[in-house]
């Protein structure tokens, strides 16, 4: 169940970062709502997710989800550039993240 706690955590940290990019650098309320609810609640998950997970693994699984996340956010709401170098970085984020969970 930590597991799947941890990637609903994840899921929220997409939401509060692309919220953040959306909130114009907080001058916009619903954005910033957004951000500041899906903050509270990634954070919550992540610690409740981290009575039964490592440290390491929990934090390194919870940022890798989220940055993985809003880069796909970024390109495809965003229009930010997909370029090979991007989908590469990407792509070693989340073999990071298999051999930590698989690891553990």
């Amino acid at each position: 169940m930590s597991w799947v706690i941890l990637f609903f955590a994840g899921l929220l940290e997409i939401v509060w970062a692309f919220a953040m990019k959306e909130s114009q650098g907080m001058t916009r309320l619903q954005p910033t709502v957004i951000m500041i609810v899906g903050m509270i609640g990634s954070f919550g998950l992540l610690a409740v997710a981290m009575r039964s997970l490592p440290l390491g693994t929990a934090y390194m699984i919870w940022t890798g989800i989220g940055s993985v996340g809003a880069f796909a956010a970024g390109v495809w709401f965003l229009g930010e550039a997909l370029t090979v170098q991007r989908v590469v970085a990407a792509l070693l984020i989340v073999a990071g993240m298999l051999l930590m969970k698989f690891s553990h």
